[in-house]
């Protein structure tokens, strides 16, 4: 018996030092996130990312902003043994030595910590790095405000589906080629429903070599807080994961989790009022290079439309009845952005910035005719932000009055709509970029009756004036359709040029090389618009 003991502890030795001294982290929620949580060193190989690293590569990744000289830095880590230090030290490198300035504890729940940093010196490019024990260090680079650059570029992406859970080589190349000022990851980093922590550390691992060094703005949408749609209804809970009578169906520290890891680098909120369960908030603006961007959360206050709206197909989120009547669901007391987000907007646009963006994660309209499949038609989809019609409204006035644009994802399908609100064409442009994976569920921009209205982009048909399901007036001027070698997949890269004052879209499949002669974008880009 004595013998089983020691040969017990020598395995144990091995696994995680013998040591009983500390327990390890408890989850605070039931079968969520259990890869990275309890005994998570006992748990089988899982098929999303080896959690047992070597100690010198504990330090997976870092990500941050740089607003108003304020540097906010989140360590990410794999999942430490119990007898493991859990301190995380930032350092930048300083007059030829590497100078500790800050050093914090990491919250286990989720293996992340963000460190604040004021007066930030952003006229230089700085060196950083993150360090746990001795060995184990990821360094990066804080960039400079790129204030005297006439064209500030940013790199948009959504989607990151794990039907493929291979490299992102491909996007790495590429985007380091064209070397944009920021990032933009606009929702569903993760589609690993309960096991968000293993699945963004999968995320991390692909695309840390874009943002090691330079800023990059992370949102989470439905997927990355295990629900297939979102409408948050400032917080409740909801009755089932599909949450269309509005709120959160898993438990509210695993969403509190979810939204620190992948927002708590971002620019402090506007208003850190939480709402109901305690669950935080995190819309911001952030400033770079004269470009001033309005981060947005457009699921969180939005209302569930189960029990509220009349049902007009097999889901309360799907209406499949082309004769409707609209206006029957845009009723008195439904919640888009909400009160305290218009607000914020409201106030955002009166900042006296050189140009202006909106970030958030899907689109105001329905942009997409065909569901999943070719036969899957749906008249109107209220998972997006064409629903309710009179928050999209008020959402759109007051993007179109600051004189910014909207970029966003969520859709699967690339588009570029001029919306409209009273008549066409009197709202703000918007670039949906495409889905980093989209052999999950891909959407089509098809006409019924491939009905041609007045074509301003001739390279492509179906352009032109339209109504979405819900009424709602736009223009569509471009579209990927999953038909296409990458099956619709690509990003977005969107140039602001500061002296001309127009914007420019652009959009890349995703197996495209940008360093070959003549790389060819989608069918219908680029497109520039002006916002004189």
């Amino acid at each position: 018996m004595r013998y089983i003991e020691i040969t017990l502890c020598l395995l144990t030795l091995i696994a995680f030092g013998c040591n009983k001294q500390k327990e390890p982290v408890k989850s605070p929620f039931s079968n969520i996130d259990t890869l990275s949580t309890n005994d998570w060193w006992n748990r089988s190989e899982n098929l999303i990312v080896d959690l047992k690293v070597d100690r010198d590569d504990v330090v997976a990744f870092g990500i941050y902003t740089v607003s108003n000289k304020t540097l906010k830095l989140t360590a990410q880590l794999f999942p430490l043994y119990p007898d493991e230090s859990r301190e995380v030290r930032l350092e930048i490198y300083q007059h030829e030595i590497w100078r500790e300035i800050q050093r914090k504890k990491i919250n286990e729940i989720g293996w992340a910590i963000t460190f604040r940093v004021e007066n930030w010196d952003d006229s230089k490019d700085i060196k950083y790095r993150l360090r746990h024990s001795d060995n184990a260090i990821f360094e990066g680079m804080v960039r400079k405000d790129p204030k005297n650059k006439n064209e500030i570029v940013m790199a948009a992406f959504s989607c990151n589906s794990n039907k493929d859970r291979g490299d992102r080589e491909n996007y790495v190349i590429n985007i380091n080629h064209i070397d944009p000022d920021i990032l933009f990851f606009a929702g569903d980093q993760s589609y690993d429903h309960q096991e968000h922590t293993a699945a963004w550390l999968k995320f991390g691992m692909q695309f840390r070599e874009t943002f090691r060094e330079r800023p990059c703005i992370t949102i989470p949408d439905d997927h990355d807080i295990g629900q297939g749609n979102l409408w948050g209804e400032n917080g409740k809970i909801a009755s089932s994961s599909a949450g269309n009578d509005g709120g959160y169906y898993y438990h509210h520290e695993y969403v509190k989790m979810v939204e620190r890891a992948q927002t708590n680098h971002l620019p402090d909120p506007y208003d850190k009022t939480s709402i109901e369960q305690g669950i935080g908030v995190y819309y911001t603006n952030l400033l770079l290079g004269g470009i001033d961007f309005a981060i947005i959360e457009d699921r969180k206050f939005k209302s569930g439309p189960k029990g509220k709206i009349p049902q007009q197909g097999p889901r309360p989120d799907h209406i499949r009845n082309p004769d409707y009547d609209p206006k029957s669901i845009d009723m008195d007391g439904l919640k888009l952005l909400g009160d305290r987000q218009l607000k914020f907007l409201s106030e955002w646009g009166e900042n006296n910035s050189i140009m202006k963006a909106v970030l958030s994660q899907t689109g105001f309209c329905g942009g997409a005719h065909l569901h999943g499949s070719e036969e899957n038609r749906l008249h109107a989809d209220l998972d997006s932000n064409g629903w309710p019609q009179s928050g999209r409204n008020k959402a759109l006035k007051l993007i179109k009055g600051a004189n910014a644009i909207h970029i966003g994802g969520d859709q699967h399908i690339a588009t570029v709509i001029h919306h409209g609100i009273d008549d066409y064409e009197d709202g703000p442009w918007a670039f949906l970029v495409p889905a980093i994976v989209n052999n999950y569920y891909s959407r089509w921009w098809w006409p019924e009756n491939e009905k041609i209205i007045d074509n301003p982009n001739d390279i492509l048909p179906w352009t032109g004036r339209y109504k979405d399901g819900f009424d709602n007036k736009i223009t569509m001027h471009a579209y990927a359709n999953p038909d296409t070698d990458s099956n619709g997949a690509g990003y977005g890269i969107i140039k602001f040029n500061k002296e001309r004052k127009d914007v420019t879209f652009e959009c890349w499949p995703r197996y495209e090389d940008v360093r070959l002669n003549n790389p060819k974008q989608f069918k219908g880009w680029p497109i520039t618009v002006s916002l004189n």
